[in-house]
Order: structure tokens, then sequence, then C-alpha cells
């Protein structure tokens, strides 16, 4: 029987451990489930030149960046990216255009005849990718790293060129608790003879990258120079994320001339459909979405938050479980007007605890983080700023409406 898509994502989301909305108990490390899977796939990843983007925060951005300036400059050009915030396939595009319905719902028929191989949810995704992009005959493929690097399925794949943003404190239950520690994970992704580019070195991280390098013959760059470039992707973090791409640009095997760079970072939502980053989702009051989610991510957006002049600034935040309330909270201005709510996956922290623990007087509990956003906005003047975020989750249920 041909089932639907929403049958058939309903069945991965059941059948498939799902560590976006469960946490540890679907962080399943290693490679063997994911080369079984590629193996029983005809191996889709031998033939795909992939650009490899990891990195504690702008992973994403840079992904979306990189792959709007390849399809820009002709290529045919896959990009896979995780998590989604409205539907599964926003992981998995080529030249912007997410993988069909139709498609998604063939993958998981064949998969239901493979032998098993016990995925998770991630490495199924990951698969899906890696098949669709071999399918279409893709010229270069964007692919971001989930978590991690070294045991991270998307290490299954060849890389032309691998990318590291920055290295900060985040899923250090699963990575280590030191920068160093968590630089080493990211490192891994480093191949033979594959220039890697470290976006943000520093005296605790370079040196592990350095060794890393070295052990697999794996020549290191770091970048040179701030670009002035114009970027359509709000977020002063962006910057950093330039600082980046230009290094990037120097090592890719095709000359990108200036025309092709400026019209792709004009427009990297429209080419790529990129969502959630410093997102403008109304003027009076002035509403923002941000996905940051860590202490390096939340403290670079607060820092341009806080530039903006507001009559009240009004918060609409919620967490996951698995992120410390106080050290992330205390990254927040004190004097704001705070909505607190859960998103609706199991992972989500319950807003009465997030309550609880918060540390500012100024707070009310909501139900759903639709309750809270209409909330915040049913007290907003139009001289205030409204700002969503906290977890993807919360933008993503924000989104989806």
């Amino acid at each position: 029987m041909h089932l639907h898509y929403e049958e058939a994502v309903g069945w991965l989301f059941r059948q498939l451990p799902v560590f976006q909305n469960q946490g540890a108990v679907a962080f399943k490390p290693g490679l063997e489930r994911i080369e079984k899977l590629c193996t029983s796939l005809g191996n889709p990843q031998s033939n795909i030149p992939v650009i490899h983007v990891g990195g504690t925060n702008g992973k994403g951005s840079l992904s979306h960046m990189l792959a709007a300036i390849l399809q820009t400059h002709g290529l045919k050009t896959g990009l896979y990216t995780s998590p989604h915030l409205v539907d599964f396939r926003e992981r998995i595009r080529i030249n912007g255009t997410m993988i069909s319905q139709t498609e998604v719902v063939d993958f998981v028929d064949r998969f239901k005849k493979m032998p098993p191989s016990d995925p998770t949810f991630f490495e199924l995704g990951v698969a899906m990718a890696l098949d669709h992009f071999a399918k279409q005959q893709v010229d270069v493929a964007v692919v971001e790293v989930g978590m991690g690097g070294r045991l991270d399925a998307t290490s299954i794949v060849k890389p032309i060129l691998t990318v590291v943003t920055n290295i900060g404190l985040d899923h250090t239950q699963y990575l280590g608790d030191t920068r160093a520690l968590i630089a080493a994970e990211k490192a891994a992704i480093a191949r033979n003879d594959v220039p890697m580019i470290l976006g943000e070195p520093d005296e605790e991280v370079l040196p592990v990258f350095e060794k890393i390098c070295r052990e697999v013959n794996a020549p290191l760059f770091l970048p040179h120079y701030t670009p002035d470039w114009k970027v359509s992707l709000g977020g002063q973090y962006q910057t950093k994320n330039l600082r980046t791409l230009s290094e990037v640009l120097r090592h890719l095997p095709w000359q990108i001339p200036m025309d092709v760079l400026e019209k792709a970072l004009g427009d990297v939502q429209g080419l790529t459909g990129l969502r959630g980053r410093w997102e403008v989702l109304g003027k009076k009051p002035l509403i923002i979405a941000d996905t940051a989610h860590n202490a390096e991510g939340v403290r670079e957006v607060m820092h341009q938050l806080n530039d903006i002049p507001a009559k009240t600034l009004r918060i609409v935040w919620g967490m996951v479980n698995d992120k410390p309330v106080v050290p992330i909270a205390k990254l927040l201005p004190e004097n704001a007007t705070y909505y607190l709510c859960a998103p609706d996956v199991p992972r989500g922290r319950p807003a009465k605890a997030l309550f609880s623990e918060w540390p500012y007087p100024t707070k009310t509990v909501h139900s759903s983080v639709e309750q809270a956003y209409l909330a915040a906005l049913k007290d907003a003047s139009p001289d205030d700023v409204v700002y969503v975020g906290g977890s993807t989750f919360v933008v993503g249920e924000l989104l989806r409406g």
C-alpha cells in the first residue's frame, strides 16, 4: 500500500528514536547503523562531493549562505540541515526546493523492505538526503553536522572541504564538558588531504584542531579578514559567519564571481528557504523570532536585542530539559517582561518548572507557545518589542501557527 505523506512521517516519528523530541534516549552515537543503511541503498554517499559543516553556532546559517552561493553560480546544489522548524522536508533540499512528499513516502516504503539496520530518526533522514542527492545527481551538497562530528551520522559523507564555525559549550552531556573535549569531537570531521577551515580559533581550541588535522593529514586554514558583504539574514552574529565564509570560498573548486556572491547573499531566505534567524514577523510592535538556544548563541542575539529602543521588551521564552535554565536566563535582560511556556515536545521543560527557576520578577506562565505569544501581543503597544525564542521548537511552533 502506498502511504500518504503525513502517515509516512508519523510512522517515522513513532518507529524511530527522535533526539529532537526525546533527547538522551534517542542519542545513539556511532556509524554502524548509517553504514548498514547506506549499504542497502547502494552507498549513495560515494558519488556526492560534499562540503561538511560543523560547529556549535552558525553552522545552519553558514550552510544556507553557501548553498545560496553555489546554486546561484549554476551548480545543482543539495542542502541537508537539521532540525526542521515546520515540515520534515525542510531538512532535504536541492536548489532550495524541498524533497517532494511522494519521494519521502517512496523512501519510507523502500526502507520498510530493507534488512533491519535499527537507525535513529536522524540517521534515516541523513540516508534519505544522500539517496535523494545521488538520484538527482547534484553537483555538490552542503551537509550540516547534527551533533558533534566524530560519531555523527553525517560523517559518512566524502567531503571536498570541511568547516567548523566555532566551539562553544552545548550538548555537554554528550560531547564533553570542556571546549577542548567538544573541539576534539567536532574536529574529527577532518579527512585526509581535505582542507579544513576553523572559523573562530582561540588558544583553547586551535591546538586541538592542529593536532587532529596533523594526524589525518588535513591542511588547516583560518579566516584572514572580515569582508563587508551585505547579507539578507538578520543578526549581527552573521558578521562572524561571513568571516568564515570568506575563507571557505578561497578553497572551493569553483571561482565565484562577485556579482554571484552579492546576488546570493542578498536573498538567502528566498533561495534556500531558511527561517528563524533573527526573523522579523511584524513591525509595530517589532516582532523578532530567533532559534538561538545555547549560551553562546543567546549572548550574541541579546547584544543585538539590547540595542533596539523599546518602550517595553516582551520575551516569549521556552526551553528544552537538557539546557541549564539559570545560566542562560542570566544572559537575558532583567527588566524585560517574560511570557514563559513549554515547546510541545517530550523534551520541553514544563512551563511551571521554568517559571519556578526563572530569576527575574516580571513573568507569567502560559499553557502553550501560542498562548504565551498571544498574551505578549495583547499586552504590547506599537513601541514595544516582542522577542520569541529559547528553543528551535518554540520558534518552529510559532511559525507553524
